[in-house]
Formats: C-alpha cells, structure tokens, sequence
C-alpha cells in the first residue's frame, strides 16, 4: 500500500497500477497489474480449487468450437487458434482472425453475442515504446492482427447451444468471405 498527498505522486501511482495507461489498453509508460486486496484474495484461494476444472471446461469448449467451425465449414476462412502441441493450453481466450473484424463484431453484438478485442494497438506503437523509435509500418503482421484479432467467448460455463449461436451468428454474418 502505498499513501501519499502530493497529487502528482499519487497520479504517477495510479498509472503505474494500471498496467501504465489512464485508458484502456493506451500504454504511457511500463506499468503492472497490482491490484490484488485482502479480499480477493480470500476469493482467489476458494476458487483455485476450482482452476483444473476450469482449464479443462475451456479446453473443451475450444475444441467445440474446432468442430463447429469445420462443421459450418468455416475453418478454411477463419484462422483459428493454433492448437499447441507440446503443452497444455488453458485458452483464457479464443482469438480468430478476420478482415472485417469490426463489422463482424457489430453483426454479433445485434444477436446479443459478446466479443473482445485485447490488444488493439500494437505494442511498438503504445507510447510507452516509443523511446524504441518505431512506427507504423515497421511490424506489419502485429499491425495485421491488431486489426483482425477478436476473441470468442470461452467460460468455463459455455454451453454447446452457446458456441454453436455463435458460430451460426458468424457463418450468417455475410462478412466473412
């Protein structure tokens, strides 16, 4: 914890906490992620029993979402997730790729479908890299997937009903070519 009253300290502090941006996902400067409480984790302790139950629910739902993209014949237009071979994935996410992300984007969020987008701007191009001198055009292919990188919803609780709304939702969106 950390107290203080001169106000541009504090500011200072704040952005530090917050990863280093005052908007989400605009870095200005190195941060880290510090905001675990007392209570959380008390919370965090009762549910890391619940983690490899977890892991292994999104793990399913992953591959669900595998055989439904081939099943609407979809997984030769849309770049899934590779399928890592060495390790155990716990897909926190599930990240397709698409040209026309935001209209695909707008298409589901009319059917009540949630997407996100992490990441949106490349790391060389946050403010806090830009002591690095690079700019846009210097790493296509991350400008390329901070374009047309969304991610699917993948809790635990997901039901194959759920995923297969989804899949629908992009097979019917006319967006994907």
């Amino acid at each position: 914890m950390v107290t203080t009253s001169d106000a541009k300290c504090a500011e200072r502090l704040k952005l530090l906490h917050l990863h280093g941006a005052r908007e989400c996902y605009e870095y200005e400067v190195l941060g880290m992620n510090s905001r675990l409480d007392a209570l959380q984790a008390a919370i965090l302790r009762v549910k890391l029993r619940h983690l490899g139950e977890w892991n292994a629910a999104r793990r399913c739902n992953a591959e669900r979402y595998r055989k439904l993209f081939h099943e609407f014949q979809l997984n030769s237009r849309v770049p899934l997730p590779v399928e890592p071979s060495a390790m155990t994935h716990v897909y926190n996410e599930f990240t397709i790729r698409v040209n026309q992300r935001d209209a695909l984007r707008e298409k589901l969020r009319c059917e009540g479908i949630p997407t996100e987008i992490y990441y949106p701007i490349p790391l060389h191009l946050q403010k806090a890299f830009d002591y690095l001198g690079y700019k846009a055009g210097d790493f296509p292919a991350s400008e390329a997937a901070s374009r047309e990188a969304v991610s699917l919803p993948i809790y635990p609780e997901l039901t194959e009903e759920q995923q297969r709304a989804v899949v629908a939702g992009i097979a019917n969106s006319g967006v994907v070519a």
